[in-house]
């Protein structure tokens, strides 16, 4: 009887042991399957952090190419704009010497006829008040196309330039040499070193 007793008690302790080696086993896979649902989580958010930060990237890149468009275009419209505020000078500047020239031509023959006349004035009367009058309106007219920039084209004694004489005639002369002009026929002008009027002259044969 008390084999039997000892064999039971035996046969008790293992039962509980095995029981209690389960219920080890049972917390030990609860406890895996928490840090395998943890380690889940933690997945899921590292995978959506690494989303949203790839959207947020891409986000950041867009508005990088639009600002990077925005600015290649202002450029663009900026240099254009220039372009055209030059060209829009030179046509000014253009338009303006091309008035000025079309005045200083209309001028020409009234500062031709001052000359004639102050020419034609008898030696006796030059010391007039008249004569005086007239020489003092002809040198202001002449400064003030002096401060416009028209100069006269230098005639005599210079060597024949097709660029600012025209020859009308030409004469034999024991001062000048051939192809030097040796008389001016009309004035010529220039302005900004443009010309005007071209001065008619006789060149020595």
């Amino acid at each position: 009887m008390a084999e039997e007793k000892m064999q039971d008690e035996n046969i008790t302790q293992e039962s509980v042991t095995e029981e209690n080696v389960t219920m080890e086993d049972q917390t030990a896979e609860v406890e895996l399957d928490r840090a395998e649902d943890a380690d889940k989580e933690v997945s899921k958010e590292e995978q959506k952090e690494k989303k949203k930060k790839e959207k947020s990237d891409k986000k950041q890149d867009a508005l990088k190419e639009k600002i990077d468009e925005l600015e290649d275009r202002v450029k663009r419209q900026m240099a254009e704009f220039d372009n055209f505020r030059k060209r829009t000078e030179k046509e000014k500047t253009a338009m303006f010497e091309t008035g000025a020239k079309s005045v200083i031509e209309k001028i020409l023959p009234v500062v031709d006829n001052f000359e004639r006349g102050l020419a034609s004035i008898p030696e006796e009367e030059k010391g007039s008040g008249f004569a005086q009058g007239m020489e003092m309106i002809y040198k202001q007219l002449m400064t003030e196309l002096e401060n416009m920039e028209v100069k006269p084209i230098p005639a005599v004694g210079e060597e024949f330039n097709p660029d600012f004489h025209n020859a009308v005639m030409q004469v034999e002369s024991e001062e000048y040499e051939s192809g030097v002009i040796a008389q001016e026929l009309q004035k010529g002008y220039t302005y900004r070193d443009s010309v005007v009027r071209h001065s008619m002259v006789a060149v020595v044969e």
